[in-house]
């Protein structure tokens, strides 16, 4: 399944039950699972699991220990197992962290963002214009979910040409985008070092936990990317974890003018000289460094 699938099958669930009243109570997802929830002290980074009984009861295991938010998430990705008919593969690893973890663990993440913060719901309430930390924890508290969560959820949803990256230990592990991101194919390579010049890196540097916004270059994000063009970055850094985060924003007008082939892949200029319209090339609005 692509994200696009994910996306579709989790909106079909959250059709199929009443969610007018899921940011206060995740019953109807739970019953639609067929599963019951069970919280218990587990041990550190585990936020939890599921069981099935003989009976087909599933029976969700939640770390009673881990932040209300965080319970809730829990309670959503488990759910997307049962729905999807995912197999578990935490291994040990971080839920925050996308470093080596199993497709069905992020595939799960994808599901649930969608049962938490659903679709209709989200756009009803989210405020119009560019986001701020102001805004992202105006949703964040809203929905009941982390900064994290909601800060992807914005960049995924919103009208602006927008990405949200994941990084982890200095490097970028995922990246979601916009859909008009995704239409002109703008590509931030995973595996990827942090790039210099950008806040996340300076965050990272300073070896503290921060968040800061600032105006940085595009072409130090994206790959293969038009030079003299600028965006704005929201970065949080975690000492702790040594993970960060960022949105990425600007506006339509900085959107370089590309052409894609039928692959949705860029095509490069060859460096021939433009046929002659009979219009004059008057300078456009985008914003030049």
């Amino acid at each position: 399944m692509d994200e696009g699938d994910v996306r579709q099958r989790a909106c079909a669930f959250v059709a199929g039950v009443d969610a007018s009243n899921i940011r206060d109570d995740l019953s109807p997802y739970i019953a639609a699972a067929n599963a019951k929830v069970v919280k218990e002290e587990l041990g550190d980074g585990e936020s939890g699991y599921t069981i099935t009984k003989p009976n087909g009861k599933h029976i969700i295991t939640v770390n009673s220990l881990e932040p209300e938010e965080r319970q809730r998430f829990t309670i959503c990705h488990e759910v997307a197992h049962i729905a999807l008919n995912l197999p578990s593969s935490h291994d040990e690893v971080p839920s925050w962290s996308y470093a080596k973890r199993h497709p069905n663990e992020v595939t799960c993440d994808m599901f649930a963002a969608e049962l938490l913060m659903p679709y209709r719901q989200w756009l009803a309430a989210v405020p119009r214009g560019e986001p701020s930390t102001r805004v992202i924890e105006h949703m964040a508290a809203m929905f009941r979910t982390s900064f994290h969560a909601a800060a992807s959820r914005f960049a995924c949803l919103t009208d602006l040409p927008c990405a949200f990256v994941t990084m982890d230990r200095g490097t970028v592990r995922y990246a979601a985008r916009s859909m008009s991101l995704r239409r002109a194919s703008a590509w931030i390579p995973p595996k990827s070092p942090i790039p210099q010049g950008s806040v996340s890196h300076r965050l990272r540097a300073a070896e503290v936990s921060a968040i800061d916004t600032e105006e940085v270059a595009q072409d130090i994000w994206f790959e293969n990317w038009e030079k003299g063009l600028d965006l704005w970055e929201l970065a949080r850094h975690y000492r702790r974890s040594d993970t960060t985060i960022a949105i990425l924003w600007f506006d339509d007008e900085d959107l370089p003018e590309i052409e894609v082939n039928r692959f949705g892949n860029r095509v490069e200029d060859d460096g021939d000289l433009a046929e002659l319209t009979g219009q004059l090339p008057w300078p456009g609005r985008s914003k030049r460094r």
